[in-house]
């Protein structure tokens, strides 16, 4: 096997992307990120780059953890610190991880016919891509997606895959690469390679590729989102589509399980539980809102009755929301301050609110006090809000603290 003249060390993959095991002479060693790596005067491993994660296996022995490229093209097998090197002139049996390299084409192949459904389908040009198992992306320069016109891509994608397209990879002549039409320019040159996915998508690229896009398996959009005022595509390819696909599916036989249903009855089961949850939440708030009027009123009438403008209470295991009900009644009137706090299994909520008419500064009270009491909590001069240690004595701390 004689590599493709490029800069750099000769890669096999460009001729062979099938080419798994090689012999080669070591050349160098350096040393990458505090690791030692060798050079080899040639290789099959693909080294990180455009936006394609390197590839990992065995060489001489030796697990291949990583491969990168120098500014010159030259390829750094990067091999667990404290390995014992084979010596510089040895000859060295390689072999490159056999499903690593598998996903890696297949995310690569999926991303090429992502990115073409995409200009056809939106319009929408590719700005840049990074391949991982856990998760791809793809970033195009357009602010927003029609969610049809996403759906329709990942058909078109989809039907690419079943016609199991075959992928040439070549060196055209600078003369015949002007004629191509290809998706986007080269970024180099010379030694411009092309990929031509069976006329679906015709791109320069130096990747690692499937032979025939059946071997792809699937290619599945997991989501889209903005990004620097763009738009980002995250997808799956290959085994890894297929292992999200398999969990989501276990997933949502699950839920058809706990809701007693099958799996394409869980939306309706959720929508249901969704609207009872509201209902739920009504009729608490309903209740919430009664069981404040009349709690308001007794203690306004304490305070009335005593010729105090302070009211003062702590409840126990009350929600937050709770607390606010009741703030909101109390400050009805307006020269009241309310204190009011609810003991809870990590601490005390507190909420302080006063009366249009009142210029007790709430913020203010609180922040100091949760300052003292290694709390925390603050808010504007009407109404504040925090957290206090549980073991703290409310009525005793706003009777010694408060104005």
């Amino acid at each position: 096997m004689v590599a493709h003249a490029t800069p750099g060390t000769p890669r096999l993959y460009l001729d062979d992307p099938t080419l798994l095991d090689f012999e080669a002479t070591v050349l160098a060693h350096l040393h990458v990120d505090n690791r030692p790596a060798l050079v080899l005067d040639r290789t099959a491993f693909y080294p990180d780059s455009g936006g394609q994660p390197g590839d990992a296996g065995v060489l001489a022995g030796l697990l291949v953890e990583d491969t990168s490229c120098d500014a010159a093209g030259v390829v750094l097998h990067s091999v667990p610190v404290g390995s014992e090197l084979p010596a510089v002139g040895s000859r060295v049996r390689a072999r490159v991880h056999r499903d690593r390299r598998r996903l890696h084409a297949a995310l690569h192949t999926g991303q090429h016919l992502l990115s073409r459904a995409m200009v056809d389908e939106a319009g929408a040009e590719t700005i840049s891509s990074r391949l991982s198992g856990t998760g791809c992306t793809l970033d195009l320069d357009v602010v927003s997606l029609d969610e049809r016109a996403l759906a329709r891509a990942e058909r078109r994608v989809s039907q690419a895959i079943e016609d199991d397209l075959a992928v040439r990879q070549w060196f055209p002549l600078l003369e015949e690469v002007a004629t191509l039409p290809l998706r986007r320019a080269p970024k180099v040159t010379a030694n411009i390679r092309v990929v031509d996915i069976g006329g679906f998508d015709l791109s320069p690229c130096g990747g690692t590729h499937c032979t025939h896009t059946a071997l792809i398996g699937a290619l599945h959009i997991t989501g889209v989102e903005r990004f620097k005022g763009k738009t980002r595509v995250n997808f799956l390819a290959g085994r890894a589509a297929l292992d999200e696909l398999r969990a989501r599916s276990v997933s949502l036989a699950e839920l058809g399980r706990v809701f007693t249903c099958g799996p394409h009855d869980v939306r309706a089961a959720v929508e249901r539980l969704r609207s009872e949850l509201q209902s739920a939440r009504d009729a608490l708030g309903d209740v919430r809102a009664r069981w404040a009027e009349g709690v308001a009123a007794g203690l306004l009438r304490e305070a009335s009755a005593a010729g105090s403008s302070r009211v003062v209470l702590c409840l126990e295991g009350e929600s937050v929301e709770t607390l606010r009900a009741l703030g909101q009644r109390l400050t009805a009137r307006a020269g009241v301050v309310a204190f009011l706090a609810s003991r809870i299994d990590d601490g005390l909520l507190v909420l302080i609110a006063r009366g249009t008419e009142s210029g007790f500064d709430c913020g203010a009270w609180l922040k100091r006090a949760a300052a003292a009491q290694q709390g925390r909590g603050g808010g504007r001069p009407d109404r504040a809000e925090g957290r206090l240690p549980g073991e703290v004595d409310w009525a005793a701390l706003v009777a010694a603290t408060a104005e």
